[in-house]
C-alpha cells in the first residue's frame, strides 16, 4: 500500500501572506510523487489555494505573547486526531525554498527527524533541533502537547523556543542528512566584506530545501527594499535572481 504523504505548514499573524502558502504548495506539487495532502493550519485562510486543506489553529492554552516569542503554536500539529492527519507528516516552514524531490524525506526513520543546528552552524554549543523542516508520524507525539498544557509557564521559561522543547521531549530525534536542508545564512550568504561585493551563492545541486531563519526572509531578496536587507554587520542588497525565479515559477506575485 502506498505511503500516505502529508505536508503541513502554518501561518498566523501578518508576517507571511497567503502568497507564501501558495508558492510552497506549488513547489511541493512539482517535487513530490504520488498522492499527497497539503495542510495549512492558520488563523486566516483568505487567499489560500483551494487545493490546500486549511484548518483553524487549535487552542492549547498559549498566551498571546507565546505566539510571537518562539513559534509555540507549531506544537498543535502533534495533537492526536487533528486535521485528519495520517501516516508520515512533513512540516515545512513558509520561509523555505524547495529545490528538488521531497520523497526521500518520508523514508528517514525516527520519532522526529529535523534540522540539526550543529550542521548549520559548526560553532553551535550543542546539538539542537531546528523546527523549520521536521517529520513525524501522525498521532504519535501527543505527550508533547499534554506537557505544554500542564506546565506551560515552566516549560516556556526554561526552553524559550518550541524547538528546544521538542528536543527535550524527543531526545532521540534524528537529523536530516547534511546536504538535504541548507541554511541561506550559513551556506549561501557571502562572508563579511565579500557580501558587499558579491551576491549570495547559488544553491548546490545536492540541496533539497533552503531554510531561511530570521533575517532576511525570502521576500526580502525577491522584492528588496532600498539598502541593506541583511542584519548588520552583514550586508546584502538588490534582487537575488535564483530566489526571484523560484518565486515567479511557483506562482508568486511580483
Amino acid at each position: 500500500m502506498p505511503m500516505k504523504k502529508t505536508i503541513i505548514c502554518m501561518k498566523w499573524g501578518t508576517l507571511y501572506s497567503a502568497g507564501y502558502v501558495n508558492v510552497l504548495y506549488n513547489a511541493v506539487r512539482k517535487n513530490i510523487t504520488g498522492d499527497f495532502r497539503f495542510v495549512c493550519v492558520t488563523d486566516d485562510a483568505t487567499g489560500i489555494d483551494e487545493n490546500v486543506d486549511c484548518f483553524p489553529i487549535p487552542d492549547i492554552g498559549l498566551r498571546q505573547k507565546d505566539w510571537y516569542d518562539g513559534a509555540w503554536p507549531k506544537l498543535t500539529v502533534f495533537l492526536p486526531k487533528q486535521f485528519g492527519l495520517e501516516g508520515r507528516c512533513l512540516f515545512i516552514d513558509l520561509d523555505s525554498v524547495i529545490l528538488s524531490s521531497l520523497d526521500d524525506f518520508f523514508h528517514i526513520s525516527g520519532k522526529v527527524v529535523a534540522i540539526d543546528l550543529t550542521r548549520f552552524n559548526p560553532k553551535a554549543e550543542k546539538k539542537e533541533l531546528l523546527s523549520g523542516v521536521f517529520a513525524f508520524d501522525a498521532d504519535s507525539l501527543g505527550h508533547i502537547v499534554e506537557t505544554i498544557q500542564r506546565y506551560r509557564d515552566t516549560v516556556i521559561d526554561k526552553c524559550k523556543l518550541e524547538q528546544s522543547f521538542i528536543s527535550d521531549q524527543v531526545p532521540d530525534w534524528v537529523g536530516w542528512p547534511n546536504d538535504w536542508v541548507i541554511s541561506f545564512k550559513y551556506a549561501l550568504r557571502q562572508p563579511l566584506i565579500l557580501d558587499r561585493i558579491f551576491k549570495p551563492k547559488s544553491p548546490p545541486a545536492s540541496a533539497k530545501i533552503i531554510a531561511f531563519h530570521g533575517t532576511p526572509r525570502p521576500i526580502d531578496i525577491i522584492l528588496p527594499k532600498q539598502g541593506n536587507w541583511d542584519c548588520f554587520p552583514h550586508y546584502g542588497s538588490g534582487i537575488v535572481d535564483w530566489a526571484r525565479n523560484y518565486w515567479i515559477q511557483n506562482g508568486g506575485e511580483i
